[in-house]
């Protein structure tokens, strides 16, 4: 795109959760570069222009933990999802490792598609499990390139039998991150699956790494009361202690989940700077995993939503909200919209500052260009912050545009340059391969 991207007529969506209306900005070379009233900024020759007509134009939403293709290979109906979890897990678990390259596109391109279609800008995935990691992950950086969406991107590599070697799994992972250390859109992670399913050496290979390559770190932290027992039966540590001991907690670690964090526990987090994904959903059903919660959001910032896979962003914002109020009222969180705000806004903004190196999350001059321009016309005068009302008008809004680096990836509701019925057919049409395959195989 040439010239001057140009946004007329906004109601911008401040850091403080308000909006201030009848203004505009200029986006060029990726950045935010003036914000001012509508009629300082007329449109040149060259210019694109969007007219927001009154509508809210926000950062984009980011999804700090979520399994994109791995979301989708739970086979359909039927004895095949019977049993246990941890054999519903082992039959997911075969299912996407005989994925193709060619499938894990497929699935990819839809997934994100849908993301950028909801408002989302950024993508944390977490991949599960195919049997040709390089081809994967090359697999799903085409993809984000070509849809125009950004990626952070690592497999889901664990120490179990039934998969290649791990240490094959982390070099071919490894060699992405070296491909995709200065990319504007795709950057390699290194992934693990969790503390139990790994071993020490597997672990250390991988904080050597990270620190070698500079590249961040994305697992599953205190995912469930089997890590929990089966880290401490082994190793003789909880989770967070043994992961900190082996270097993999930090400045570049996303850690997702953390549903069996207690209070010393959270407070390490934040010594180490470790970035925390919550799916504030999965939180609210269990005491334990609603003790977490607390112990986290009281003590540590570094905090944003992740999807893990299933629903939308908005549904965790839901799901923080309850979590939140919940909280409140037992007078151990004096400030829930600031928490709330921390989870949608400054923790996911931080986190992209930190992957991208370019301040991110604001409507502001200098910014990173990663906006939404949702269907909302909000009172040109709002009395109230991140409340209900306003947080409950965005997430019934179809994001009408979106816009990722300073390039309009989706407009008035439509990919640019993907029909998503075609996105969505080739997806139906890998699913129904694979599951087969997997009845096949057992």
């Amino acid at each position: 795109m040439e010239g001057r991207l140009l946004l007329k007529n906004c109601a911008i969506f401040r850091a403080d959760g308000r909006v201030r209306t009848g203004m505009a900005l200029v986006v060029e070379d990726g950045l935010i570069r003036h914000v001012a009233p509508d009629a300082e900024l007329p449109v040149l020759p060259g210019d694109w222009e969007v007219a927001c007509r009154g509508r809210v134009v926000a950062p984009g939403l980011v999804d700090c933990h979520t399994h994109l293709v791995g979301g989708q290979t739970l086979p359909p109906t039927g004895n095949f999802l019977l049993g246990a979890p941890h054999a519903r897990m082992e039959r997911r678990r075969h299912v996407a490792s005989l994925l193709t390259a060619g499938e894990v596109e497929a699935l990819t391109r839809f997934a994100l598609a849908q993301a950028l279609r909801d408002g989302t800008t950024l993508v944390v995935e977490h991949l599960e499990a195919p049997g040709d990691v390089a081809g994967a992950l090359a697999a799903q950086a085409l993809a984000a390139e070509q849809l125009g969406i950004r990626l952070v991107t690592g497999h889901i590599t664990h120490s179990l039998s039934g998969e290649q070697p791990a240490h094959a799994c982390l070099e071919a992972n490894a060699d992405f991150a070296r491909r995709y250390r200065a990319h504007p859109l795709v950057r390699g992670a290194l992934g693990f699956q969790s503390s139990h399913t790994c071993e020490d050496a597997l672990l250390r290979r991988v904080g050597s790494l990270s620190a070698e390559l500079e590249a961040p770190i994305i697992f599953h932290l205190a995912e469930s009361d089997e890590d929990l027992a089966a880290t401490y039966t082994r190793y003789g540590k909880r989770v967070v202690p043994r992961l900190d001991e082996l270097g993999v907690l930090g400045a570049r670690s996303i850690a997702a989940r953390a549903r069996t964090i207690d209070t010393r526990e959270a407070e390490r987090l934040v010594a180490t700077g470790t970035f925390v994904a919550l799916s504030p959903r999965s939180h609210l059903t269990a005491e334990r995993t609603a003790e977490s919660l607390e112990a986290l959001l009281t003590r540590h910032h570094l905090v944003g939503l992740g999807t893990g896979g299933h629903g939308g962003l908005w549904d965790e914002v839901l799901g923080a909200f309850v979590g939140l109020m919940r909280i409140s009222r037992s007078g151990r969180l004096p400030d829930p919209d600031g928490a709330l705000a921390q989870l949608l806004v400054s923790g996911p903004a931080e986190l992209c500052t930190r992957l991208f190196g370019a301040p991110s999350g604001g409507v502001v001059e200098g910014c990173i260009a990663d906006l939404v321009v949702y269907d909302c016309v909000p009172p040109a005068e709002p009395e109230t912050g991140y409340s209900p009302h306003l947080l409950g008008q965005l997430a019934r809004s179809r994001a009408a545009w979106t816009i990722v680096n300073g390039r309009v990836a989706v407009r008035e509701g439509q990919l640019l340059g993907a029909d998503f019925v075609e996105l969505a057919s080739a997806a139906a049409a890998a699913l129904a391969s694979v599951w087969t395959r997997a009845r096949i195989t057992g």
